[in-house]
């Protein structure tokens, strides 16, 4: 098992965090299927005020680039994707477009 961590930030705007938080507590069904088809075993998303922290664990048959494909061929999956980028932001030194940023892990214990 991989994990993978990543960052993201919502709009700072109390209403819009708040319903990006609901959304989170009835993701549709077809984005969790997508999720799992594409390897992710285990995904949480954590928040402080609005920085998003995300971390995706993984099994050997998932790749970024499957899962882009998977995504991108995914018509509820697409309407996901553009319904939450009405609440998030990329982090400052995103590059243009992207969203959440995959994080270098500098500690293990």
């Amino acid at each position: 098992m991989k994990r993978y961590c990543f960052a993201l930030d919502l709009k700072r705007d109390d209403k819009l965090i708040q319903d990006y938080v609901d959304h989170h507590k009835k993701v549709w069904p077809e984005v969790l299927e997508s999720i799992k088809k594409s390897g992710i075993e285990d995904m949480q998303i954590y928040r402080f005020h609005n920085r998003l922290f995300m971390i995706m664990e993984v099994d050997a048959t998932f790749s970024f680039e499957k899962k882009e494909k998977m995504d991108f061929t995914n018509t509820v999956v697409q309407q996901w994707e553009m319904l939450m980028w009405t609440y998030q932001q990329s982090i400052p030194t995103a590059k243009p477009g992207e969203k959440w940023v995959l994080m270098e892990k500098i500690f293990q214990l």
